[in-house]
């Protein structure tokens, strides 16, 4: 892919993880506190946490939730009933992808974990 804006500085993780944890509004809440401490990256604002509550399918059960950053947004999205999740961290300065890694592995107690930066 073409780089059609080199000035602007932006580096994006995804992360996807199979994990044991019970996973909650609580649980995501958290989740977005320590990865944002541990990357130094700064929220200017709550969470926003969704979940479908029992519409659509079975297996997307689970949640939806963002955290703005000064520096752009964390996204991620919870599968409950399969244990399941995928993270997007999308920042304009640069962050380090192993403490991202080394966090989500040790905070949901993953089972598997694959991540990719662009």
């Amino acid at each position: 892919m073409k780089n059609i804006a080199p000035n602007i500085v932006r580096k994006r993780l995804l992360i996807e993880a199979c994990y044991t944890i019970e996973v909650d509004e609580a649980a995501i809440r958290n989740y977005f506190s320590g990865l944002t401490g541990a990357l130094h990256l700064r929220a200017y604002g709550e969470p926003i946490i969704h979940s479908p509550s029992g519409e659509g399918k079975e297996v997307n059960q689970g949640y939806d939730a963002f955290i703005p950053l000064i520096d752009s947004g964390i996204s991620l999205y919870v599968w409950s009933n399969e244990k399941f999740l995928s993270c997007v961290i999308y920042t304009c300065k640069d962050f380090d992808t192993n403490k991202a890694v080394e966090f989500t592995k040790s905070f949901l107690t993953t089972t598997e974990l694959e991540y990719s930066e662009f």
